[in-house]
């Protein structure tokens, strides 16, 4: 029951990831013509949900527990796991592209970064006020 819980609590940043990705892929043409790199979008937006992935399972893992230093300990692991994932991420892509880099790409994927935070935060928010902790 629990992990039916987890899996609907999530489906809204699956949404977000299938929606986004399917504009990408269905508007190519048009991102192109303004000058977006779809397929650096595409990447970062895949590695952004594997992040945000990553993150809400080591923030929701911790609402059961009643030990505080646990839960900090898992909020902290997910933020900077999240954080150095899209950072090395980044210096990757840079350092590869080299001139080359797409800045309107970069900086979607930082509307895109934010936009999963908050929608990350505002569930696990609405989960945590439905159970009773520490």
């Amino acid at each position: 029951m629990e992990n039916k819980k987890v899996t609907r609590a999530f489906l809204p940043l699956t949404l977000i990831f299938i929606i986004s990705n399917g504009l990408l892929i269905l508007f190519r043409s048009t991102f192109a013509g303004w000058n977006f790199d779809v397929n650096i979008l595409i990447i970062g937006n895949s590695i952004l949900f594997l992040a945000t992935t990553l993150s809400f399972y080591l923030y929701y893992r911790p609402m059961r527990s009643k030990n505080a230093h646990f839960i900090l300990r898992m909020v902290s692991s997910g933020m900077v796991a999240k954080l150095v994932i899209c950072l090395a991420a980044a210096y990757v892509y840079i350092s590869m592209a080299g001139k080359a880099v797409n800045k309107a790409a970069i900086l979607t994927c930082c509307a895109l970064y934010i936009l999963y935070t908050f929608t990350e935060v505002a569930i696990l928010m609405k989960i945590s006020k439905q159970k009773i902790h520490v």
